[in-house]
């Protein structure tokens, strides 16, 4: 809807203003609702429950198989994850299931050169820690580094203006040491199934005003987003398996399918994916174009975070540094109506989010 989008962007430019020139008390909530969303907040947390276990450790080498042998060896691809549970793949019980060991397989895959993941990401995790993830994954030197974070920056009530700026920060530090940066922005909290109205509500007001708001702080820094959205959503209501025990993080299943969303950017950021042509300048009118358009940044920012599975990177127009981007659908739907990645496999005629035991090695699966 034009007019949610319009005052999405809205919201999401004032608060990654606030962040940027470090402005306090900015809140998204009436106080009102304050006393209710805790009731329903509890309610909530009782109906979904914890899980006991931990994310399996996945870091190690993956995709020596898919190396090209005609050429001289070189060495791995590094690839960092940072961020929360999402990153660290809480609710899976093999390491080859974590949405790290599925990005590093399929990125091996791609780029036929095996790539060695670091994943730093922990449960929990909200933008105020990614300082200290920052910190341990720069020892390896990543080439790319994937960030999933803001579910816990929105069910803490972490002040929107500071979560933004934690998180521009660290993509910056990360560019900074030439690290390529792609960032999976805040799930729609919404699509919980045990979350039920009026949380559901806000829950998705403010998780998709976050998203929007986290866009801005990183295209402006340097890095490219990702929509996670509501795509596990529709999926999840129809699909009981999607779901951890605990019916709020993703199974194997729902992790493959957020993965799916973010490896063709993951390759793309890095010069492995193909690419169609594109626009070279801002484009007036074609904000419903099904594929990419050239949008002001906070425009692209909140049309994203009401669609799954778009990115958004910055793309330069004379005279205009980092004001716009280009908004991109990498995703086409499926005969079985599941979500697919454009040109996934073309290249190497596998698919990049598969695994095997052979293609990779030190991910401890039982």
């Amino acid at each position: 809807m034009p007019g949610a989008q319009d005052s999405r962007a809205r919201v999401a430019r004032r608060i990654a203003t606030a962040a940027a020139y470090g402005g306090g008390g900015l809140g998204l909530l009436g106080v009102g609702l304050v006393g209710l969303l805790l009731t329903e907040s509890r309610l909530a947390i009782q109906a979904i429950g914890i899980l006991e276990t931990h994310p399996p450790k996945a870091d190690g080498v993956y995709g020596e198989a898919f190396a090209d042998s005609s050429a001289a060896p070189q060495p791995p691809l590094v690839l960092a994850v940072l961020g929360d549970s999402t990153g660290a793949g809480l609710g899976v019980a093999r390491a080859r299931e974590t949405p790290g060991a599925l990005l590093a397989a399929g990125l091996a895959s791609v780029a036929e050169r095996p790539v060695r993941l670091v994943n730093v990401a922990r449960v929990g995790g909200r933008s105020a820690d990614l300082s200290g993830q920052l910190e341990r994954a720069l020892r390896h030197r990543p080439d790319i580094a994937v960030i999933m974070v803001g579910a816990n920056d929105v069910t803490r009530h972490s002040p929107a203006q500071l979560a933004v700026r934690q998180l521009g920060e660290a993509v910056a530090a990360l560019r900074a040491n030439g690290c390529e940066v792609v960032v999976g922005t805040c799930p729609d909290l919404g699509t919980i199934k045990p979350v039920r109205p009026p949380l559901r509500w806000v829950a998705r007001r403010l998780s998709r005003q976050l998203a929007a708001a986290q866009t801005i702080a990183v295209v402006e820094a340097g890095g490219r987003t990702v929509s996670l959205g509501s795509l596990l959503g529709p999926e999840f209501a129809a699909r009981p398996e999607m779901f951890a025990a605990d019916r709020y993080h993703p199974s194997a299943q729902g992790y493959a399918t957020a993965t799916m969303a973010v490896l063709p950017s993951v390759c793309a950021v890095l010069g492995l994916w193909p690419e169609e042509e594109r626009p070279t300048a801002p484009l007036p009118g074609e904000v419903d174009l099904p594929d990419e358009t050239v949008l002001p940044v906070a425009v692209a920012a909140a049309a994203a975070a009401g669609r799954a599975g778009t990115e958004v990177a910055a793309v330069a127009v004379e005279g205009a540094g980092r004001r716009w981007a280009l908004l991109r659908h990498r995703l086409r739907v499926g005969p079985t109506g599941t979500e697919t990645a454009k040109g996934a496999g073309k290249e190497t005629g596998t698919d990049p989010g598969s695994t095997s035991a052979s293609s990779h090695t030190g991910a401890g699966d039982a």
